[in-house]
């Protein structure tokens, strides 16, 4: 009798998430992004943060626009990563500095000359399970189309680095920062609450948060020493990235990017019919303005 030999069943991979990216002010969409940053700040990383239990919220957040990426499993859609956008020209207080979440952390006056054309970008997080490439990608092509749609040049931000290493990650890149990514400015932006360098030891090899890494990629400059952000326990460098100076290929990689989920979208839209209201599985979703 002949004995047949089972045959092995191979287990399928994991299917690439399909993502979306919006631009949005919409009450709903803006609450989902505060509680990704509740479950990341508060949960993962025991920061303490503003807003009702379950909610990261602050008082920047009704002023911003919102940069959130879905990741889209047929009619379901769940916040995975997000960053919060607000133009320095939309502050209302004077100087135009005090209105940004930055001067919090730093003294921004010698960024003065760029705010006019600058948008802050803040409260970036990515959720554990979609810290990939595709994910942060499509997150950096919702801030770049962004920026070009409304005529920016400059982002400005605070790129944060885990202290649970005793900081020798946040004074080995400062000391990077020094050197080889220091921003063109009048003067440093000295942080209120400074890191102190001094006596820390520095690592043998340095690995970069990717947001930070992104940020540099990117040409990104560094506008002086980190600051210490103690809700959070990062040291906070203040980032800015400069759209005519950048690194012309990682911006053309972007776009590229930006350009693929557009397409997406709209042949989706055409294979529902014209005018479908329905979501692509993957693209950039328009910015729904009403709160």
């Amino acid at each position: 009798m002949t004995t047949v030999q089972p045959v092995p069943v191979l287990a399928r991979p994991e299917p690439t998430p399909a993502y979306q990216v919006s631009i949005t002010r919409h009450r709903a969409d803006v609450l989902a992004a505060q509680q990704l940053r509740f479950a990341v700040f508060a949960g993962e990383l025991g920061a303490r943060t503003p807003g009702p239990d379950g909610v990261d919220r602050d008082r920047f957040d009704a002023v911003c626009d919102h940069v959130i990426v879905w990741s889209v499993d047929g009619s379901d859609r769940r916040a995975v990563a997000t960053y919060r956008l607000l133009p320095a020209r939309r502050s209302t207080s004077g100087p135009r500095s005090r209105g940004l979440y930055t001067a919090t952390e730093f003294d921004i006056d010698p960024l003065a000359g760029n705010l006019p054309d600058a948008v802050e970008a803040g409260r970036a997080c990515v959720h554990p399970d979609h810290r990939n490439g595709a994910a942060i990608m499509m997150l950096w092509a919702g801030i770049l189309r962004y920026l070009r749609r409304d005529g920016y040049r400059y982002l400005i931000g605070c790129a944060s680095v885990d202290l649970t290493d005793g900081g020798a990650t946040a004074a080995g890149f400062a000391d990077q920062a020094r050197t080889r990514y220091r921003a063109d400015l009048p003067a440093p932006c000295r942080p209120r609450v400074p890191f102190e360098l001094e006596g820390v030891a520095r690592p043998e090899r340095l690995y970069l948060p990717p947001l930070l890494r992104a940020y540099l990629n990117l040409g990104a400059r560094v506008c002086g020493d980190p600051a210490v952000d103690r809700e959070f326990g990062t040291a906070d460098f203040l980032v800015l990235l400069d759209l005519h100076a950048a690194n012309p290929r990682m911006l053309e990689r972007v776009s590229a990017g930006d350009a693929v989920v557009i397409e997406r979208a709209r042949r989706a839209r055409r294979d529902l019919g014209q005018g479908g209201a329905a979501p692509a599985p993957a693209g950039m979703v328009p910015a729904a303005d009403q709160p």
